[in-house]
Formats: C-alpha cells, structure tokens, sequence
C-alpha cells in the first residue's frame, strides 16, 4: 500500500469510494474533490493498493482562521480493505503533516450512533470531547453543525503542556 496525496486523476474513483460510505459519509461532489485535490492536497491522501486501486482516503483540512488546528472531514476505507491499518496509515499521514505545519490538534466530528467510528477514533487516540449530553455513552455537542446536526466531537491533541 502506497500512501500519497490527492491527485486530479483520482478524483474519480474517490468520488465512488466515498458513496460506499452512506449514511455515514455523504460523498461531494466531483468538484468538490478537484478542489481538494487542487488546494488541499497535503492533508488528503489516498492509500493505494498493489493493483492501483484507491483502497482508503481521507479528507482533512487546515483551519484558515486557526491555522492551528486540522479538521478531518472524511474517512473512509473500501469495505474489502478494512482492518487492515489503512484508516491508521492514513491519518498518521494528516498527523504528520499537522507536525510539520506545528498544529496543535487533529479533530473530527462522527454521528452519535456511529459506533464503528467511536471505537475507530479512541483506539487511534483521539479523545470524545465532552459536550452536553450522552448517547449511548458518548458525549454529544446538539446542534454542532447545525439545528439538528448534534455530533460527537474527537480530537487528537499534538501539543502537551511542559510540567515545570
């Protein structure tokens, strides 16, 4: 498997990978993802299987007003490739380059009843950030994206606090 950017001639078959990802993942489109393979290329990779088919990717941005931060927007793994560590490969690669960009977190945000994803993401080490309510215990932000976009919030801290 080869980890590598977002490049226009695979705009294509990201488009198809991420349908498989209903409801979860709404795909965008065919535009959206020039423009990501055009402007954010750095924080989106692809993983590539042996055969060239595109087996995973992730969609993550750098916060404009916070440059500080990355917001990971989608991801999603072909279903014949799943737990195989591409999800993980994936986004050490975001994380790597949040280091290189001194970022100090890494989030992402999951519907309440994804719980394939919340054990994804805790076992990746991101951390459910408290919100407002529970749901199935894990806490939920209501109205996060939105009026009835309630999500449950992730987050990778990068920076630690020196202990003195």
């Amino acid at each position: 498997m080869i980890v590598t950017p977002l490049q226009h001639e695979h705009i294509g078959e990201v488009h198809q990978l991420m349908e498989l990802g209903e409801p979860y993942i709404r795909a965008r489109t065919l535009s959206d993802y020039w423009l990501y393979a055009t402007l954010f290329s750095t924080s989106c990779p692809i993983a590539i299987a042996a055969d060239n088919s595109i087996t995973g990717a992730v969609i993550a941005f750098r916060g404009q007003d916070n440059p500080s931060q990355v917001y990971v927007q989608d991801v999603m793994t072909h279903p014949q490739y799943r737990r195989r560590g591409i999800t993980r490969a994936l986004l050490y690669s975001v994380r790597a380059q949040a280091e290189k960009w001194d970022c100090e977190r890494i989030y992402l945000t999951s519907e309440a009843d994804n719980q394939a994803a919340h054990a994804t993401w805790t076992a990746l080490g991101f951390v459910n950030v408290p919100g407002d309510r529970e749901i199935n215990g894990i806490s939920i932000i209501t109205d996060f994206k939105g009026p009835g976009k309630s999500r449950a919030i992730y987050e990778l801290p990068m920076k630690f606090p020196k202990h003195s």
